[in-house]
């Protein structure tokens, strides 16, 4: 009998620890949101405006210090670069107004 019942402590043990497991993972609040279409639908919608947003304020940063650069190295006047650069900072920033 002390066989079966170490083992059975162990399986109690062992199904105990994955119930904390299960909920630490906090599964059922999971489940709720996955059926909850209206509330996924929102969520899903403002995380994808804030990725969009954050996208364009990334590229608008990094665009205006490239154009930042290319008017420095045109203000140099390197021979062959300086022109065409000043050529591309011209287009930018026609395309800009």
């Amino acid at each position: 009998m002390s066989a079966n019942d170490d083992k059975a402590g162990l399986l109690v043990r062992q199904i105990d620890r994955w119930i904390a497991s299960m909920e630490r993972l906090r599964l059922e609040e999971y489940v709720r949101y996955v059926d909850d279409r209206k509330r996924m639908f929102w969520t899903s919608f403002w995380t994808g405006v804030a990725r969009g947003v954050g996208m364009a304020v990334g590229f608008t940063i990094l665009g205006a210090i490239l154009v930042l650069i290319l008017q420095d190295l045109a203000r140099h006047n390197l021979p062959l670069i300086g022109d065409t650069l000043a050529q591309i900072v011209s287009i930018v920033q026609k395309r800009l107004e």
